[in-house]
């Protein structure tokens, strides 16, 4: 994994801005998006979130969410509220490859919604999957073992309120990796005894 950030500040608040290259075997950018996006199986992986509820489905592949998210003491309890979209784009440019799978998490404001006691999460988000297959070498059908995800997740996040710009870097440092190897590995470990979904 390759990580990449540039410093910087907002108010105060640190808000680097953060992009992380992954490659992952026996998984599609399909299945990659498909448990990114779908709120059923969100408290599954997200070990942030205290709570989570769709507040509107505009449409199949565009949700409103609000989490609370679990409080870091001393820190105050924080939320956020963005919409979320999930989408197909076909790669003319390689042939190689197969389609890319977005998601793509941005803040909203939301009138039914109120701040109450949290700090409001400000955030965009994507998350880009994109599967390339080593074609079997007996021509039989594809397997998991042919299958290659490179995934490029980036996050801009204002985490509100004030907090010490060193002990935002530091935890952004240690947290964006260690987030997405769970969820990677969480979706190798749902999809490996089920049909490939491309």
């Amino acid at each position: 994994m390759r990580m990449y950030k540039r410093e910087v500040e907002e108010g105060g608040v640190a808000i680097d801005p953060l992009k992380a290259v992954h490659t992952v075997k026996g998984v599609t950018g399909h299945e990659m998006c498909h448990y990114f996006f779908d709120p059923d199986v969100r408290l599954d992986w997200e070990t942030t979130v205290e709570t989570m509820k769709v507040i509107e489905a505009i449409s199949d592949d565009c949700l409103i969410f609000h989490q609370v998210h679990k409080r870091v003491w001393p820190a105050t309890q924080r939320d956020a509220l963005f919409w979320s979209h999930m989408r197909c784009i076909r790669d003319v440019k390689n042939e190689d490859a197969h389609d890319i799978w977005i998601v793509c998490n941005n803040s909203t404001d939301y009138v039914d919604v109120p701040f109450g006691k949290c700090v409001r999460v400000r955030l965009t988000i994507s998350l880009v999957c994109q599967t390339f297959v080593d074609p079997p070498s007996d021509n039989g059908d594809i397997q998991r073992e042919n299958l290659t995800c490179k995934i490029t997740y980036c996050a801009v996040v204002n985490p509100g309120g004030w907090a010490p710009s060193s002990v935002l870097r530091a935890v952004y440092k240690r947290e964006y990796p260690k987030f997405l190897k769970r969820f990677t590995q969480y979706v190798r470990d749902q999809t490996e005894n089920k049909p490939i979904l491309f």
